[in-house]
């Protein structure tokens, strides 16, 4: 922990200008820090994971990726990781289903869509939400507080795969189509 700080601070120092006028760190610099750090991750560990990311055309400090490969429910797993500037990594992972994202307003019984949310979000590793545009999506955020952390980084990166059975619990909800047996 205290190495990873310490490499953070000194490649800060190297970077020139890490601290401001006032003493404060740059949050840029050290963002820039963790993004590399997630990227080399990234591209070391995502395509054992058929896996691909590479940053985000719309924002330099997200991640973005996609899993399309032994998916039996969703066409595709759309995954956006952000560092953001409170020292954080969200990852945010959009299901796309019958042509596009799965949305709140357009689901067949939004509410029990809701309240499935729920309980899968009290019940399963991922919390699962919607965003500004009632899209849906499954979620993990780390600090970084304690440092990088790569190992469970790899347990989140592994379990994205795992998503695409509760759409297919979800499928009724959606758009009336049965769930598959369990």
């Amino acid at each position: 922990m205290a190495a990873t700080r310490t490499a953070v601070l000194l490649t800060l120092l190297a970077l020139g200008g890490a601290a401001g006028a006032e003493g404060q760190i740059d949050t840029d610099a050290v963002r820039s820090v963790t993004r590399q750090q997630l990227e080399d991750l990234l591209t070391q560990y995502g395509p054992a994971q058929e896996m691909h990311f590479h940053r985000s055309t719309l924002n330099p400090f997200n991640i973005a990726g996609s899993l399309a490969t032994g998916l039996t429910n969703s066409a595709s797993l759309e995954i956006v990781i952000s560092v953001t500037k409170s020292q954080t990594l969200g990852f945010r992972i959009y299901p796309h289903y019958a042509g596009g994202y799965i949305n709140l307003d357009k689901a067949r019984n939004g509410t029990a869509l809701m309240r499935q949310l729920l309980l899968f979000t009290n019940r399963n590793f991922l919390f699962w939400g919607a965003d500004d545009t009632y899209d849906v999506f499954a979620g993990y955020t780390f600090t970084l507080e304690s440092g990088f952390p790569t190992e469970a980084l790899k347990v989140v990166i592994r379990s994205i795969v795992n998503l695409d059975g509760f759409v297919g619990d979800l499928k009724p909800l959606i758009d009336g189509t049965a769930a598959p047996s369990h």
